[in-house]
């Protein structure tokens, strides 16, 4: 690997510097501001957005090999398309946890509409989008990078993150909290991304079945427990940076949640720490990205591993993501099923829910390659 690259040697054994970066935000981050407008054409990036030497992006690193998992059958009914799609997803998640799925049954229209209608948001002045500015310590609403929680190593990224509910009572929660928040304007927004996480929710709930059967406790166990699931859909975009190679679309981290449904677009950007290295995982617009978070690693009692991840930048062109996290209704407790624990394999985490997880992440640490770890360190002090 080129001498810029992250190595594994200084990736894993830097201790996180939480503390200090929370007390940095509190003396100097409130008056910076990420106006993509604006910083898109500077050739001199603000400090607060170059990354430290050894975590600096390379740009052409080998593509990691992904497998491609045809759902056709396995949606069709098929029981052993279902054991053989299983197989590979279980390979796959022991290893590094990301996976390609293609047939998948979501109308190919919905998903271009759910691309293009990210323009109509972020291609607006900024002060139209700060009218549903994210606030601390929250994670639905807008957020330009990072700019209110932290002053250093910030993502060169706007998002738009939202609620949703897969319970009977909660039935246009997405659309009624665009509109709402948003104006009548943008009423059909709101109505395209509710249709879209409600398709993302089934096809989660299809994809835990696999996750079940390839962990040996039936297709079902998974399955229910996200039924009704409390999820949380993000909208990424990244606009051009002229010196891509000083920062990062978004820093190493691996996903707090359960499962994370990723669509890219066709520029590319999307990389993976495996086997010691970065890898660039291809955009292919018929393909989902799927990967495990900590919580179904939690569930899966470390079986299933919850894999670092990064996006990188361009000069040239905005990059856009659609993705879909997958996260367990308030009051399920995450446990791993029994039979995933014998004395070979004891208990590694501790029963948590996922509103506990979600406030640490916000309130407390900065997601990385250690979240679950420091989290349970955060439990059992709170509990001592």
């Amino acid at each position: 690997m080129a001498i810029e690259c992250i190595t594994s040697a200084k990736l894993m054994t830097q201790p996180p510097k939480q503390k200090n970066e929370r007390n940095e935000n509190e003396e100097s981050s409130s008056s910076l501001v990420f106006d993509a407008s604006f910083l898109r054409h500077q050739l001199n990036l603000p400090k607060q957005f170059i990354w430290p030497d050894d975590e600096k992006p390379c740009m052409n690193v080998p593509e990691l090999d992904v497998p491609l998992i045809d759902l056709k059958n396995f949606l069709s009914g098929d029981p052993f398309a279902a054991m053989e799609a299983s197989k590979t997803i279980g390979e796959a998640c022991e290893k590094h946890g990301f996976f390609l799925v293609v047939n998948h049954g979501i109308d190919a229209k919905l998903i271009e509409h759910a691309h293009s209608y990210m323009n109509d948001f972020f291609e607006v002045p900024l002060s139209q989008k700060q009218r549903c500015q994210r606030k601390t310590g929250e994670h639905c609403g807008y957020a330009s990078s990072f700019t209110g929680r932290f002053s250093s190593k910030l993502p060169w990224k706007e998002t738009l993150s939202f609620q949703f509910s897969d319970e009977n009572n909660s039935s246009n929660i997405v659309k009624d909290y665009l509109s709402n928040t948003l104006g009548e304007d943008f009423q059909q927004f709101g109505e395209v991304y509710q249709e879209y996480c409600e398709a993302m929710s089934k096809l989660s709930l299809g994809i835990m079945e696999l996750l079940g059967m390839s962990l040996g406790v039936g297709k079902e166990c998974f399955r229910e427990f996200f039924e009704e699931n409390k999820s949380i859909m993000r909208l990424n975009y990244y606009p051009p940076c002229q010196k891509p190679d000083q920062t990062l679309g978004t820093g190493p981290h691996c996903d707090p949640t359960s499962l994370t449904i990723l669509h890219q677009d066709q520029v590319g950007g999307l990389q993976v720490f495996v086997d010691n290295e970065w890898h660039s995982i291809r955009p292919n617009f018929n393909a989902f990205v799927v990967n495990i978070g900590d919580t179904f690693m939690a569930l899966s009692n470390g079986r299933y591993k919850s894999c670092l991840h990064r996006a990188v930048v361009n000069n040239k062109t905005t990059r856009k993501s659609l993705a879909f996290f997958l996260c367990p209704k308030s009051d399920k407790v995450v446990s791993p099923p029994s039979e995933l624990v014998n004395d070979l394999t004891p208990r590694i985490y501790p029963d948590f829910t996922w509103p506990m997880l979600l406030e640490f992440t916000q309130k407390h640490y900065r997601a990385d390659m250690r979240t679950l770890e420091a989290f349970t360190k955060w439990i059992q002090q709170k509990q001592n």
